[in-house]
């Protein structure tokens, strides 16, 4: 890999974070459920990837303050999306469940945030709609590293 404190480097990673940034706030535009924030969105879509989870477990998925997440945990299931249940070792926890209600929910969220990227990409020349193909797994290897 090239020096990432080069001249040319810096400019190719300000224009990926530019951009990155760009995308991710326009991408949030395309809620189907707008009573829901960007914070609870994301816990929900990391019990989609993760199954069930400790509040605790949630908090550092998410980078967020144990706090917090009890408070976003609590909102979500006023509103049925989680439930909660005892820990199977330890009852002094519980675990974190998304419902059905929940499932359905992100589904018609990632199809419309789908349908909202593709009518996007279509806008692109082949050349770069092949870059962006092949970039497309290492940007998700970097969002989780």
């Amino acid at each position: 890999m090239s020096d990432p404190g080069s001249e040319v480097d810096t400019a190719a990673v300000n224009s990926l974070r530019s951009g990155v940034m760009r995308l991710s706030r326009r991408l949030k535009h395309q809620r189907v459920d707008e009573s829901l924030s960007p914070t609870e969105m994301s816990v929900l879509g990391t019990l989609a990837g993760c199954g069930s989870a400790t509040p605790g477990e949630l908090a550092r998925k998410e980078h967020v303050q144990p706090p917090s997440m009890t408070r976003i945990v609590a909102l979500l299931e006023a509103k049925g999306l989680v439930r909660l249940e005892p820990h199977p070792e330890d009852r002094r926890q519980k675990v974190v469940t998304q419902t059905e209600r929940a499932e359905a929910m992100l589904e018609e969220s990632r199809r419309k945030r789908n349908v909202w990227l593709t009518e996007l990409v279509g806008q692109l020349d082949e050349d770069d709609w092949a870059t962006l193909r092949a970039a497309a797994p290492v940007l998700e290897k970097l969002a989780h590293l």
